[in-house]
């Protein structure tokens, strides 16, 4: 199956907020960087929540878009995931790492779409 890149980066923020993710951020920014097409931006309150979440992203892409992450990183600490797809990189955040590195003031100047 074949999916556009918003519908894959809206599947990866809905297998987000099935694990009750906090404060999802999408952004677009193909227009102002090449390493990617769109940055997801979520949080998780604890390291287990930062693993279940990205099990949760790393299991519905796997089941419906027969997709994998070209890299992984931060899976096993938990403080700060990261699944880069290429065309979108998934960030799970506790709190204090996401505040400290502000990845959305960062991609500020990409397009911001509201999840939900």
């Amino acid at each position: 199956m074949c999916m556009d890149n918003k519908s894959l980066v809206l599947m990866a923020a809905k297998a987000c907020d099935d694990k009750k993710a906090k404060d999802i951020k999408l952004i677009k920014i193909d227009k102002v960087s090449y390493i990617s097409d769109w940055i997801l931006i979520a949080e998780g309150l604890s390291d287990v929540q930062v693993r279940s979440i990205t099990k949760s992203v790393e299991g519905e892409l796997r089941e419906k878009a027969k997709i994998e992450p070209i890299r992984k990183e931060g899976v096993i600490e938990a403080k700060w995931a990261l699944l880069d797809y290429g065309h979108f990189i998934v960030n799970i955040f506790q709190p204090e790492i996401r505040k400290f590195y502000d990845l959305e003031s960062f991609w500020s100047n990409g397009d911001n779409l509201t999840y939900p």
